[in-house]
């Protein structure tokens, strides 16, 4: 036998399939198909951790993933470990190690215990009040010893070791959940020929089934039709069925994600397996049938190791073989926790009482229940119990008081209702009303293309749900495009099992005139008395309740306690339930692990890496790279023995000398096409476009609403009816965005087409007083003269024989050409090109020397040269903002009188007193250095660069009122020294602006 608790001929699992494990360093046996929990019990171990707050001992309270109490650390090998797993859900397996949290120096001797002594200064909300003062006792005191207190486990320091996959999948039938209403609703569908995924979160199909023996289905016991069915649904080409999966999030469109356990319950699982898929579904109709989970009862002392809920202790004996005590009492206000008792009765366990907090109970469970030999108490509650690390006894009494008496028993299984799982069914933004004749909260009506079903739709007949469940598939099939029936019947079943009767709130004998510890919230350590404290204290809005005192906000979400805490704080409040409302369940339904939604995206591969087409070419001539973006972008390329420094001089003089080459391939490109194409970029730019003539290009400004900068870039005019806009490299889907959300919602009249084309195309610049001459040998069908082709043109030939746009433009201020070519000729044609700069005297060079190049000339840079609080006059960028125009993005934002208003930080240039000292970039600058601390700020610098071409330092800076104050000396207050620096326009090179007409 794999534990004293484990009763001969029970359960469903294979005895004689035993594995070895620990828990805190003792070995134990369990059987294959045991989760932690179920092995704990039989080997009589409930005591399972510590409490967060009080360090209270705690036990195993269900059976299922709205397990508080038991989450353990959890390791296969000394390596690693993952923390919080709730036992309930890890299944055993060979040498697996298993660790209590949340205890020092060990779980049966608790120092943290002694919080329970001081419980009265730890009433809900004592942090708002406790850590204000005395104000310098939060950084050294406070803070520090409620982040050392804070958390349950601890996170691991190690690389986690493990893989994870991810897949994308579209089905015409997603079903959430595997019991009766799912498989029925599953199987309907999929006999229409639909795609159709079922997933569930347990090993095995079944749902309620594992714990309901007295459920027959077509002849059969309930369970074992279940794996027929499941078996079935299996073998079909349209059915995937998912087993150990949980839906944890219902995203917009139908999108759910789903997280399936892969290998979590293997001891040394293949290296090339994963521990966990992420499944990402887009369906066409979703069935959610994901039940009911099951109240405890909320009275004095309700937390000890050995009290659970009836349907998890009637779960590990029917599914695992396992009793969870000896001597069994029984505290209910739902007929479900007879059926409990009666099974471990018939199963060998003494069931001294039921104790009914109802006085109206069903006459045949009453004679039931007598006919096993068990004492039903109606009209009593369980108002103490008493124990230490294990319940030994319960005390009862009659509701409304009375004499008591005391029960000894080493287990209390208990059942205050059944409440629907509305979690998925609320993330898909649909609201949950309140249901009078059962007083609960159901579903509504849905807002995206779902269906719930079965007990989390409030349908608790056997013979309705069935009907519901045939008739949901069906219907889910042919609203996905399946019109032909499936001819599913819905099969013939009965049961025993009933859910009538609830209790909300705090049970009999826990009211507002006692100040005993009934725990609500079991991991949170709230209680009864510390929600009416909250309303107390004013806070009349649940959300409000729920922050003051952590209820529903641990890692269980709240599954046992929200309803409790609604209820006790509407009682306080003298309100009805609905009124009060219900806090929102937020996704994930069950803790994920970061591993599963991170998936690949670690190491080298956190963030996607993208590279030109040029890259290797890059590479080859020893380019050192930085990262702008997502891109590798050459950031530098020096010789032999050259420092960054060095080697960005000599760019930088050989492009003004001779010429340069440039990868541009990761600008942003959109292609702007449609007859309304020139209306819709007038509307989006601050210039005018419906005059620019095909072939000619133009320099554009893109305002946000509020009139500040969003980004900049050159579009260029293909055709009457096509442009080819380009935007900063950080900027392009943004921009996009920026253009799609404005074209859909703003402008949804105007016939226009946006397509992102930043990958298509690969862009060599060619930059420099000898550019012509180096790319004429291979430019076919474009007269590339200057009278031909002006500055700011745009046309279309070949280049090396690929098809290519070819703009005359610059960022440098020199004679340029901007070469467009598809982004698989890009390679070729950059080392065709590079080829003959060479033998030119020409340079390769990166984005450094191109930084110095721009600012040389007084080229911003969106996101360096502006930060989000920038106008186009504060760049003096004024004259690229029509005066005509009656309307585009922005125009409204930039008159408003702030951004018109005198003493507005204005772009300009500084000029170092000493011409080799380099500015700081981001460095404050002041009008007075001898003015008191804190000084009055007037800018900041935003570019800063030695120049070659200039043989001296220069700078960019936003300061106050900066035009009217060319000539004056500023200062730079560094740590260190104060530098003086002169104000001057933002042009420090060719200022007269030949060079660039070649």
């Amino acid at each position: 036998m794999s534990g004293t608790n484990r009763i001969a001929g029970k359960g469903r699992l294979v005895p004689a399939r035993t594995v070895s494990f620990t828990f805190d360093g003792r070995r134990l046996t369990g059987v294959e198909g045991d989760t932690l929990a179920s092995a704990l019990i039989a080997n009589g171990i409930h005591l399972t951790g510590r409490s967060f707050k009080y360090h209270r001992p705690r036990g195993i309270l269900s059976a299922g993933p709205e397990e508080p109490n038991a989450l353990i650390d959890i390791s296969r090998s000394s390596n690693t470990h993952t923390p919080n797993v709730r036992a309930t859900v890890q299944e055993v397996f060979e040498g697996m190690t298993a660790q209590s949290q949340n205890r020092w120096p060990s779980l049966s001797f608790d120092v943290g215990a002694v919080n329970n002594l001081f419980s009265p200064i730890f009433a809900a909300g004592f942090y708002y009040k406790t850590f204000m003062w005395p104000k310098a006792a939060w950084k050294h005191f406070y803070e520090p010893n409620i982040r050392a207190a804070a958390g349950l486990g601890v996170s691991p320091k190690e690389p986690d070791p493990d893989r994870y996959a991810n897949r994308f999948i579209h089905c015409d039938v997603l079903v959430v959940g595997g019991g009766i209403a799912g498989l029925i609703a599953a199987r309907a569908a999929a006999e229409t020929g639909a795609s159709v995924v079922v997933c569930d979160e347990q090993p095995e199909l079944g749902g309620a089934l594992h714990h309901e023996i007295d459920t027959r289905i077509d002849g059969q016991e309930g369970f074992v039709w279940a794996q027929e069915i499941g078996s079935e649904l299996a073998g079909m080409d349209n059915v995937r069925v998912l087993t150990r999966t949980t839906a944890f999030a219902y995203q917009a469109q139908n999108m759910v994600d789903l997280v399936e356990r892969v290998s979590e319950h293997f001891a040394n699982p293949d290296k090339l397996v994963p521990r966990e898929r992420l499944w990402q579904v887009r369906a066409r109709r979703v069935i959610v049938a994901t039940g009911a989970i099951e109240r405890h009862m909320v009275f004095a002392q309700n937390d000890r190791p050995g009290i659970m809920l009836a349907s998890a202790a009637r779960t590990y004996l029917n599914h695992y073989g396992v009793a969870v005590g000896s001597n069994v009492a029984v505290y209910t206000a739902n007929d479900s926790a007879y059926r409990a008792a009666f099974d471990l009765k018939q199963a060998g366990i003494a069931v001294p009482v039921i104790v009914d907090a109802r006085s109206d109970v069903d006459a045949g469970l009453l004679a039931e229940a007598e006919a096993l030999g068990i004492q039903v108490l109606t009209d009593h509650a369980v108002v103490d119990t008493k124990g230490g690390l294990r319940l030994k006894s319960v005390r009862i009494e009659r509701v409304g008081g009375g004499k008591s008496r005391t029960v000894e028993a080493d287990a209390l299984i208990m059942s205050a209702g059944w409440t629907p799982t509305l979690h998925l069914y609320s993330q898909s933004r649909a609201k949950v009303v309140w249901d009078e004749e059962s007083a609960r909260f159901l579903p509504g009506k849905a807002v995206q293309e779902m269906v719930t079903i079965g007990a989390c739709n409030g349908t608790d007949a056997l013979d309705a749900l069935l009907e519901e469940a045939a008739n949901a598939g069906m219907e889910a099939a042919r609203l996905a495009g399946f019109a032909g029936a499936s001819g599913y019947r819905a099969p013939d079943a009965e049961s025993l099992t009933s859910r009538r009767g609830a209790l909300m709130g705090a049970a009999p004998g826990a009211g507002p005139e006692t100040t005993v510890k009934a725990f609500v919230d079991y991991q949170n350590d709230v209680t009864a008395k510390d929600i009416r404290l909250a309303v107390r204290e004013g806070m009349h809005s649940i959300e409000h309740v729920k922050r003051f005192t952590t209820n529903g906000m641990a890692t269980d979400q709240g599954k046992t306690s929200n309803i409790h805490g609604l209820a006790i704080a509407a009682d306080m409040l003298d309100k009805p339930i609905p009124q009060v409302g219900l806090t929102t369940f937020r996704l994930p339904y069950t803790p994920v692990t970061f591993g599963a939604i991170v998936n690949h995206g670690r190491d080298r591969l956190f963030d996607p890496t993208r590279k030109t087409a040029i890259h290797k070419s890059h590479e080859a001539l020893g380019a050192v790279f930085e990262d702008v973006g997502q891109w590798k972008r050459p950031w530098y390329y020096p010789k032999a023995g050259e420092t960054m420094h060095a080697a960005v001089d000599r760019e930088c003089r050989t492009v003004r000398e001779t010429a340069g080459l440039f990868d541009a391939s990761t600008l942003g490109k959109i292609e702007v096409v449609g007859p309304d194409a020139a209306k819709f970029l007038d509307l989006i730019y601050t210039n005018g476009w419906q005059k620019l003539a095909p072939g000619r290009c133009k320099y554009g400004i893109m305002l946000r609403e509020d009139g500040f900068i969003y980004d900049d870039g050159v579009v260029g005019r293909i055709a009457e009816d096509r442009f080819h806009v380009t935007t900063t490299t950080g900027g392009a889907p943004r921009v996009l965005h920026h253009m799609e959300d404005y074209l859909q919602t703003e402008f949804p009249d105007l016939r226009v087409w946006l397509t992102s084309t930043t990958d298509q195309w690969s862009v060599i610049a060619v930059q420099g007083p000898k550019a012509r001459e180096i790319i004429a040998p291979f430019v076919e069908g474009i007269d590339i003269s200057n009278e031909a082709i002006p500055h700011m043109s745009v046309r279309e030939g070949t280049v090396c024989g690929a098809p290519a746009r070819l703009f005359r433009m610059s960022f440098t201020g020199e004679l340029g050409f901007e070469v467009n070519v598809p982004a698989d000729y890009g390679r070729a044609v950059w080392d065709a090109l590079w080829a003959r700069a060479q033998d030119l005297g020409a340079c390769t060079y990166g984005t450094e020397t191109m930084h110095v190049l721009r600012a040389e000339k007084g080229y911003i840079i969106v996101g360096q040269d502006t930060d989000g609080t920038v106008t186009a006059d504060d760049a003096g960028l004024s004259w690229a903002v029509a005066k005509s125009k009656p309307d585009f993005v922005g125009i409204r934002g930039m008159k408003r009188p702030d951004l018109v208003a005198s003493g507005r930080k204005q772009l300009v240039g500084l000029l170092t007193a000493d011409p080799k000292q380099v500015l700081e970039e981001g460095a404050q600058i002041v009008a007075d250095p001898n003015q008191p601390v804190p000084m009055k700020m007037i800018g900041h610098v935003t570019s800063s660069y030695w120049s070659e071409n200039c043989g001296r330092s220069i700078a960019m800076a936003v300061v106050a009122d900066g035009r009217a104050l060319m000539g004056k000396t500023l200062y730079v207050p560094m740590p260190h020294e104060v530098i003086k620096v002169e104000v001057t326009d933002t042009v420090f090179f060719d200022k007269e602006g030949d060079r660039i007409n070649g």
